[in-house]
């Protein structure tokens, strides 16, 4: 919409014009990439060409690439495709931090309904993962989740931790970079994991293409059966179109990353440095020592995110309560909760993201916006 100002780019971001270029160059193919006619032959070498793109973006094999419908498959086939494979030799459990975005602890949550061993590792106040944590890994673990970024409050977890704790017990590595793309130097090979979730509508390419890294020895099961595409983990047609987007977006943000998170980091610090010098008190900064210059997520004394959100939406702002797979859903953020807040401070935290087209004048507007709608908000509390 014209006019408003979108601080809400962890939920999702602008198409870029790479992306849009590529997908509007791929629609032009009739041909499906698994018919052996000469359509399809031209289709199925844009679709591997844009998995050789990816691959090299994320340090990865083009082999490891297997493209989902975004994100959330991409961890349910992590998890449930690691526990199926590996259940009948004696790893009937999955270790999951306690601060894993919902289509993780979702489907650690389904597995034990089926049967799993479901290990929490618990985080500290700033949603890091406890060292002490890494000693609950045993050899009953098929499969470690931990998220590479946050998506709450941006909090950077140590992978090469959780790639070293799975290693010592035999576990499979999973990380959810959603978050961490275009931000944080994402290397497949060079991180040590054996699988890695990534999602289209995070970097720039449309909704409804993502992609689940998967180290060339790791023998997951799949969860659906059909013709057998994508190493036989993800049958169905593949959508060229969308994976070329796909290969465009991610190749524009990891170019761009070192500039990117200079831009980022200085937008952050402008929306703090604005607050401090607002004299509006009572707002807290959640986070660990190390957190994503893309998501600030603040806690205000003394009101309801949602009642906040609303006020900042009608003066044109953008922003979110948590994740956006959580929409409509009011309550206290999970996430905040593990950390150890109590319900009224879990209940009073907004996320703001940047993205690529975000810009200072945004951040001036929030810090406008900011002083009457929290006031306003803490007057509805009571």
């Amino acid at each position: 919409m014209i006019g408003r100002v979108h601080l809400d780019h962890a939920a999702g971001t602008a198409v870029s014009p790479a992306a849009r270029a590529a997908l509007l160059d791929a629609l032009e193919l009739t041909g499906n990439p698994s018919s052996l006619h000469a359509s399809g032959r031209v289709a199925r070498r844009v679709l591997e060409e844009s998995r050789e793109s990816l691959a090299a973006s994320l340090g990865a094999h083009p082999t490891e690439v297997v493209l989902t419908s975004g994100g959330t498959e991409a961890d349910n086939l992590a998890l449930r495709g690691s526990w199926l494979a590996r259940r009948a030799g004696g790893r009937d459990a999955v270790a999951v931090s306690a601060v894993e975005h919902p289509a993780v602890l979702e489907t650690a949550a389904a597995l034990r309904a089926e049967g799993a061993a479901v290990v929490e590792l618990a985080v500290g106040a700033d949603a890091t993962v406890r060292e002490e944590a890494w000693a609950g890994l045993d050899q009953r673990v098929a499969v470690a989740s931990v998220m590479w970024v946050n998506n709450e409050t941006g909090t950077v977890q140590p992978v090469d931790r959780l790639v070293e704790a799975a290693r010592r017990v035999g576990a499979w590595s999973h990380s959810d970079a959603v978050q961490a793309v275009g931000v944080e130097d994402v290397g497949f090979a060079a991180s040590g994991l054996d699988l890695l979730s990534v999602s289209g509508h995070k970097l720039g390419a449309p909704v409804g293409i993502g992609a689940l890294l998967v180290r060339r020895e790791v023998g997951l099961q799949p969860v659906a059966w059909g013709g057998g595409q994508e190493r036989d983990l993800r049958s169905g047609t593949v959508p060229v179109a969308l994976a070329a987007a796909l290969a465009a977006a991610c190749a524009d943000v990891v170019a761009a990353r070192v500039r990117r998170t200079a831009a980022l980091t200085g937008l952050r610090t402008r929306l703090l440095d604005g607050l401090a010098a607002s004299g509006l008190g009572g707002v807290h900064v959640h986070g660990g020592p190390r957190t994503s210059p893309a998501i600030v997520m603040l806690g205000f004394d003394g009101l309801r995110a949602d009642d906040l959100l609303m006020l900042l939406d009608a003066a044109g702002v953008d922003c979110s309560t948590g994740s956006a797979c959580s929409a409509g859903v009011v309550g206290p953020s999970p996430v905040l909760l593990a950390t150890g807040l109590d319900e009224a401070a879990a209940s009073a935290a907004v996320r703001f993201s940047f993205g690529a087209t975000s810009s200072g004048s945004d951040v001036d507007a929030l810090l406008t916006a900011l002083p009457d709608a929290v006031a306003r908000a803490r007057a509805v509390h009571g």
